[in-house]
């Protein structure tokens, strides 16, 4: 139990929660819960086409989960044991019990379920919040980290793009309840347009099977009590994070990078700026550079063959392991 955890909680929480749907499991993948102390974390996972071969990690970015890899981990699972992990208060992982969506806590929680399962060092996979939170995890724990493949990673820019602005107020206190209130009577459907509209380069690439089961995913995080209390405090992350400068500085910690690293950005990211990609590919120190012209925020969603193709090309480099 940690510090802050009063008994009963859990308890109490299941006793009034609504009951929310199930989370969305595609074809050949799996799910397993984790428990820490003070954290439990939701797992997804495909058997690999053979044992003994390296493993990998991937994290999501703000209000996604480990689904939004579903389409990248089938392309890579006869060169890694591929696994993706729920931060806590998204996806499938309920809140954590100190109420810490930092940067620095979300990183702690992916530390803490490595160093738990004894899987490292991994080949680790971030998008956007979960690229700054795979930073972090690569430059204070090298042991843990072979190679780091960031897609639109949420690092610190002078200059934020005006359609991220929103997106960002949310770490504003009061923002988020507010806009629920404001928007309590949109569809599903609406804000899955929405959200499609801001994360992809071209909507038109979700196909219509794939649109109903983010739909369905939708009307299932919004019946949950802590879903705007975990985006808002998540942004506020991102946010501190962006003003923290010295040596916990997230560009000064992607300096530290030793991990050899791929770097995926998108042309047409509403989210983060295109234009931090040569800044970003300067700070890694063994960094390669991919960039779409066409992608959005989500490249491993939108383009995974292509993105499946350059961590081939790293994992060639580095000998196959």
């Amino acid at each position: 139990m940690s510090s802050t955890e009063l008994p009963g909680v859990r308890a109490v929480a299941a006793a009034v929660s609504p009951a929310v749907g199930t989370v969305g499991v595609g074809e050949g993948e799996e799910l397993r819960s984790v428990a820490l102390p003070g954290l439990t974390l939701t797992v997804r996972s495909r058997p690999p086409e053979r044992t003994g071969l390296p493993p990998a990690l991937y994290v999501h970015g703000l209000g996604g989960s480990s689904q939004n890899w579903s389409a990248l981990m089938p392309l890579l699972q006869d060169v890694v044991d591929g696994e993706a992990v729920d931060l806590p208060g998204f996806g499938d992982s309920p809140p954590p019990d100190d109420g810490n969506y930092s940067v620095t806590g979300h990183a702690r929680a992916v530390i803490r379920f490595l160093d738990a399962d004894g899987r490292g060092p991994v080949h680790l996979f971030g998008n956007s919040l979960g690229g700054a939170v795979a930073t972090r995890v690569a430059a204070v724990r090298p042991d843990l980290v072979r190679t780091l493949t960031l897609v639109s990673p949420a690092l610190p820019e002078l200059r934020v793009q005006r359609s991220a602005v929103p997106t960002g107020l949310l770490a504003v206190p009061g923002v988020a309840g507010l806009f629920a209130r404001l928007t309590r009577d949109w569809s599903a459907e609406d804000r899955t347009r929405g959200v499609t509209a801001l994360c992809y380069g071209d909507p038109g690439r979700v196909s219509e099977p794939g649109f109903r089961a983010a739909v369905a995913e939708m009307e299932r995080r919004m019946e949950l009590p802590y879903f705007w209390d975990a985006m808002a405090r998540s942004a506020r992350g991102i946010v501190d994070a962006y003003t923290l400068g010295g040596q916990h500085g997230l560009w000064r910690q992607a300096e530290r990078v030793l991990a050899p690293t791929q770097l995926v950005y998108g042309g047409r990211d509403q989210l983060v700026s295109y234009r931090m990609a040569r800044k970003a590919a300067a700070a890694f120190r063994d960094s390669r550079l991919l960039t779409l012209p066409d992608a959005g925020h989500v490249a491993m969603m939108e383009y995974p063959e292509v993105v499946a193709q350059a961590f081939r090309e790293l994992l060639d480099e580095r000998g196959g392991s």
